[in-house]
């Protein structure tokens, strides 16, 4: 008769087996080894995603993210925060950040560009170029700060992306929250990064995931983009700052 241990294992095993087989069956057999250079389709898909963002006025999205942070022992760890944003073209944008090491508001109204820690009581403003882009320049060249979402809000964002892009194809086809997209993957000589495409007459991005290849076992960090809206209302003020009464400011720390 067979022991009670003896069926237990025997069900382990075939629990084990069966999920194998169904994996097998399920998972998308991709080949292990992809042609070099940039497949026109994915090349194709991710320029007229770039192109339908760029023509949008107005626009606001919700995202969840998660950063990989690689400790000295090699073990990593992970870090999540939820962004809201809003951007009105030409010249304005606000984003909201917290999470589990930030909580920052961002705002740019054409004039000028405000950083707010609420839960620190500190401030910074400093004048800023007129345009959203010149301004993404100005933030990141000047004083070191990236913008949520920074390189997909530029006019000429396809470029951006593809610039020193070696390799690229399509992945296949997947769902990200409910919604069947396109799945691309793209190659840099320092970095692999992944974008998932809404079908559709609105091929706006719905996930990202990007690999950085020359740090130690590779950490990622991943967005995911639970909501967009083509067509929202502003709040009059929303892209302004006006300090609360306990709040400090502060200067920015130019490079």
């Amino acid at each position: 008769m067979m022991r009670m241990t003896d069926f237990r294992r025997c069900a382990a095993r075939l629990t084990t087996a069966l999920a194998l087989v169904l994996a097998s069956a399920t998972l998308p057999q991709l080949a292990f080894g992809q042609p070099a250079g940039i497949d026109p389709q994915a090349e194709k898909a991710l320029e007229a995603s770039m192109a339908f963002l760029g023509r949008q006025k107005q626009f606001s999205a919700d995202t969840r993210s998660t950063i990989e942070v690689v400790l000295t022992s090699g073990q990593k760890v992970q870090f999540d925060s939820a962004v809201t944003f809003a951007v009105q073209r030409p010249n304005k944008l606000y984003a909201k950040r917290v999470g589990d090491l930030i909580d920052q508001a961002f705002y740019y109204d054409g004039k000028s560009l405000m950083l707010h820690n609420p839960s620190q009581r500190y401030y910074a403003a400093v004048a800023a170029p007129g345009t959203l882009e010149e301004m993404l320049d100005f933030a990141r060249e000047k004083l070191d700060i990236v913008a949520p979402g920074g390189d997909f809000l530029y006019r000429n964002a396809f470029e951006i992306l593809m610039k020193d892009v070696t390799d690229g194809f399509v992945v296949g086809r997947g769902i990200v929250e409910g919604a069947l997209c396109n799945h691309l993957a793209f190659r840099s000589p320092h970095v692999d990064w992944q974008i998932w495409i809404q079908e559709g007459r609105q091929p706006l991005p719905r996930k990202i995931v990007i690999t950085t290849r020359d740090i130690v076992n590779a950490p990622q960090f991943s967005v995911v983009i639970t909501r967009w809206n083509l067509a929202p209302t502003f709040n009059e003020g929303l892209f302004t700052f006006k300090p609360p009464k306990d709040a400090k400011k502060v200067d920015f720390l130019p490079l």
